[in-house]
């Protein structure tokens, strides 16, 4: 697979440097067995890729696995590759139990044992806790950043109000704050650019947005009177509107033009989106991986970031 051109990125207040495309790892032990993962985790990493997201709930969802599959996966990657210090990792925390001091080191330890680290580059508080005050669930994540176990700590899945709340209090406490931001955004998404992106901006947040091809739909796979063999295609019946095809034609007019994949330019317009890093995307293969890494070297002019943003409003 050939390497892009992509440079670096300044992940916020971090201080990290990260590729243009975070590697999603939800498909890990789920829909990708652990030789196909590794094969996509190795061909991400030689094109230049180095920012690995997952979670201590995936998958799940997925009848008879317990959570933490998507671990479990990277670690043996990682302590096989010999990858650890070249490598961002982020993961997460928070979806099973909540905020509560003794989830939070619980749930952080186990996590650290099945990605075969003693420490996380980065770690999201997956959810808000509305029953665990912040004060109280910043003190606990806040011990594991002295401790060295946690480098970064960031949120996801917060309303404006209660991010806006965590941030301050940590300021006001003296505890390591949350300075990446994880929100679903993406072209046909867009609630985030009213809610939760100006809050991002005033605090100085990266971002790096989930579901950014829209479950897939913004790849170009899904037609009418087409089948697709993926376990997402029962999820995207809401995007099967005229708004929906009207942005794919977008994409796919602006693809055509670069001779790239579908999905690249839909990933490449969110990364030129105020605040946005690095969106995430995953891929079960090589073969789909090799559909969006070329959007880490792609650049789309004004006209064309204009013509998709118009497309989607």
């Amino acid at each position: 697979m050939a390497t892009t051109n992509g440079s670096l990125r300044a992940l916020g207040s971090t201080g990290l440097q990260v590729f243009p495309l975070c590697l999603g790892g939800n498909v890990f032990g789920w829909t990708a067995d652990e030789d196909n993962s590794f094969a996509v985790l190795d061909a991400y990493v030689a094109a230049g890729g180095n920012f690995i997201d997952t979670a201590n709930g995936y998958s799940r969802w997925v009848p008879g696995h317990d959570g933490g599959e998507s671990e479990r996966v990277i670690g043996a990657w990682l302590a096989k590759r010999g990858k650890r210090d070249d490598v961002i990792v982020a993961t997460k925390l928070g979806s099973d139990g909540g905020l509560t001091p003794d989830n939070v080191r619980a749930r952080a330890e186990e996590s650290l044992e099945r990605l075969q680290s003693d420490y996380v580059d980065i770690m999201y508080a997956h959810y808000d806790d509305l029953d665990t005050p912040p004060e109280v669930s910043l003190a606990a994540l806040d011990e594991l950043v002295k401790e060295g176990k946690v480098r970064h700590l960031a949120a996801s899945n917060f309303t404006p109000e209660r991010l806006d709340e965590a941030i301050a209090t940590s300021e006001r406490e003296g505890f390591a704050k949350y300075e990446v931001l994880q929100p679903h955004y993406n072209l046909l998404e867009r609630e985030f650019e009213s809610t939760l992106e100006p809050v991002a901006e005033r605090r100085g947040m990266a971002t790096a947005p989930y579901f950014g091809l829209a479950k897939g739909f913004l790849t170009g796979k899904y037609r009418p009177g087409h089948k697709v063999d993926s376990p997402r295609a029962a999820q995207i019946g809401d995007y099967e509107t005229d708004r929906g095809w009207a942005v794919l034609d977008a994409v796919e007019e602006v693809a055509g033009a670069h001779d790239v994949p579908a999905g690249a330019v839909a990933l490449a317009w969110l990364a030129a989106q105020p605040t946005v890093v690095t969106p995430i995307a995953s891929a079960r293969n090589t073969e789909q991986l090799a559909q969006i890494l070329p959007m880490a070297g792609l650049e789309l002019s004004d006209d064309e970031l204009a013509k998709l943003t118009e497309a989607g409003a």
